[in-house]
């Protein structure tokens, strides 16, 4: 009896190591209209690709360490006190607003442009692992009047973090198909790999008088150093949005691989929350008369390959080293 008295403790210990094995590593776990992701056991994000409103494929919710919540809610939830601007700002996402004249940018109807959907056609590799999980997709650029304007191939990679507080990253690569004839690009400000950060990042809030900001507690510096409204517009390496969410000391960073076309990328990062990588829009950011500045096309046939990394890190960008993450980037 003695004997089967201590072997108790020790199956009760090797049971509770199998189950903490059985949460290590990433695991993507497919559903009927998103990919569910783990990390360590912890929900990190959802791939959402299909909905009555969706459309394009994003992020949300997004989890940084700690179990942080990383982007606004709006409007695929409605918090009391959130801003609720720009309906089409939906967590993490990629859009462009003038793709051969089409929009997949906006998410309703404004003036006499209607905007397509970025159509979820289907996953071909969805992997979870110890080390690494990863999953690649195909979508279709679909305009408003049906036209099948062009189509992607996603392949996005998640590495599991050495411990909770570690730096949480979603790695992106987007090749950009000329399935239908040439790709035009056009030189818009409104496109680009994006994210609408949490409230609490924000430089700047809105205000009850219409189209006023008044100062928050967020921040935003590039990797040249400039910061907060000054970022607009700028090229860089890497654009980081702290702050504190919560009473927790968090931030994000956004890293352009060098390898991507015209590096280092332009930013549209706004005060109010939205930052975007937009190599596209040249005339906006240096104030050109030509329309087609920024203008990128793609022969038909043809492929365009983009690769970002968002590293959703605890402290500042300093302690958190966020050139160094871009460094380590930058080398793979």
């Amino acid at each position: 009896m003695t004997k089967r008295l201590l072997c108790i403790p020790l199956i009760l210990s090797t049971m509770a190591l199998a189950a903490d094995d059985a949460k290590s590593g990433v695991s993507i776990t497919e559903k009927d209209d998103r990919l569910r992701i783990e990390l360590n056991g912890e929900h990190f994000t959802d791939y959402l690709i299909k909905g009555e409103d969706r459309y394009f494929p994003l992020f949300y919710p997004v989890l940084g360490p700690g179990q942080v919540a990383m982007t606004r809610k709006f409007p695929l939830e409605i918090i009391e006190g959130e801003d609720t601007d720009h309906p089409h700002h939906q967590s993490l996402w990629f859009a462009h607003s003038e793709v051969n004249g089409h929009s997949f940018w906006a998410v309703r109807e404004y003036g006499d442009v209607k905007p397509g959907k970025t159509v979820h056609r289907k996953f071909k590799e969805v992997v979870s692992g110890k080390e690494k999980g990863h999953f690649i997709s195909e979508n279709d650029y679909v305009a408003a009047d049906g036209t099948l304007v062009m189509s992607d191939t996603r392949t996005v990679r998640f590495t599991t973090p050495a411990d909770a507080m570690a730096p949480r990253l979603i790695d992106i690569t987007i090749a950009f198909h000329a399935t239908n004839g040439d790709v035009t690009f056009g030189d818009q400000k409104d496109a680009g790999m994006a994210i609408r950060v949490a409230s609490d990042l924000q430089v700047e809030r809105r205000t009850k008088e219409k189209n006023k900001l008044a100062p928050a507690a967020g921040h935003l510096i590039n990797s040249e150093g400039v910061k907060d409204v000054e970022t607009w517009g700028k090229r860089a390496r890497w654009v980081d949005a702290y702050g504190e969410v919560g009473g927790e000391p968090v931030g994000v960073a956004i890293l352009d691989h060098p390898e991507n076309p015209r590096h280092p990328t332009y930013w549209h990062s706004r005060t109010y929350g939205l930052i975007t990588a937009n190599i596209f829009g040249k005339r906006h950011f240096e104030k050109l008369d030509d329309p087609k500045a920024g203008e990128m096309v793609i022969p038909d046939g043809e492929t365009v390959t983009f690769r970002w990394r968002f590293a959703f890190h605890r402290d500042d960008p300093a302690k958190a080293d966020v050139e160094g993450l871009f460094k380590q980037f930058a080398a793979e």
